[in-house]
């Protein structure tokens, strides 16, 4: 009986184990969504009918209206092209979500950073490098201390490419509206006929404790910040790294979403800067 009830115990703690680790999220980023979504917007400039574009539940982006943001094009050490976002602090460093450069599935070799252009494949000022510095914390199966820090030649700024200052101090940004912007998807179901340009959408910083109901406590945690998509409005997949912007100061690093989709009104989460700031700063 002592054995069959030992045996419970343990098959319980192994559930509630297991209950704790696995969350909504998706942690292979390249393989499930950097590299397709590559490949659609890559197709979908293309295809381009010049009608305009949104975000998720947001509007296309003027040139020069976020001149802080970046664009990446992310070789993959396999050769493959995968896509993210980042944010300029200075003429030569950039901020970006440490899964942008690794996941659990695979790896990145180089970053071209795109700069002053509503468009990721043409336009603007591009500079290629390798030399990339992620969170020494940074955990890939759970997002924690999703934060890497880009290096690369120096970029001169216009009235189109301009950095954005890090947040700092105690302010939790709890009930602030906030902007995000990037180039991903515009819909769960985007495809290469939906118009593609950079685009933003405003949003609504939440409590991390209404966002853990959704995420648990190993995703979300005193380092992440939230923002609720009421009515489907909110970052989607390849928006990883791109700018959250408050009083014109960079709030938050775009770091993951609900892993069934960016349309069910679920918390999107992001690396709260100011947890990092000290970090950072150190990397400037």
């Amino acid at each position: 009986m002592k054995l069959l009830v030992a045996l419970a115990l343990v098959g319980l703690v192994r559930s509630a184990l297991a209950e704790e680790f696995v969350v909504p999220i998706e942690v292979d980023y390249h393989n499930k969504i950097g590299i397709p979504e590559a490949a659609r917007i890559k197709a979908a400039e293309e295809a381009l009918d010049f009608d305009g574009g949104r975000i998720v539940g947001g509007a296309a982006a003027g040139l020069g209206q976020y001149p802080y943001l970046g664009g990446l094009i992310i070789t993959m050490t396999t050769g493959s092209t995968a896509v993210c976002g980042c944010s300029l602090l200075s003429n030569t460093r950039a901020v970006t979500a440490a899964h942008c450069w690794r996941s659990t599935g695979s790896s990145a070799s180089s970053f071209t950073v795109v700069l002053g252009s509503t468009l990721l494949f043409s336009g603007g000022t591009r500079v290629t490098t390798s030399d990339v510095t992620m969170h020494g914390s940074y955990n890939s199966w759970t997002l924690a201390n999703d934060v890497a820090i880009i290096r690369f030649d120096w970029v001169t700024y216009t009235d189109i490419i301009r950095n954005i200052p890090l947040a700092s101090g105690t302010n939790q940004f709890v009930g602030t509206w906030a902007w995000a912007a990037g180039f991903g998807r515009t819909s769960d179901t985007a495809g290469i006929s939906t118009n593609q340009y950079l685009s933003h959408v405003q949003v609504q910083v939440i409590t991390n404790a209404v966002c853990q109901q959704t995420y648990g406590t190993s995703t979300v945690q005193a380092s992440t910040l939230c923002v609720a998509t009421t009515g489907g409005r909110g970052t989607c997949g390849g928006d990883s790294g791109g700018p959250l912007v408050a009083d014109n100061q960079l709030i938050g690093i775009t770091s993951f979403g609900h892993i069934s989709g960016c349309e069910r009104g679920v918390p999107a989460g992001f690396a709260r800067v100011t947890a990092f700031y000290d970090w950072l700063s150190s990397q400037l």
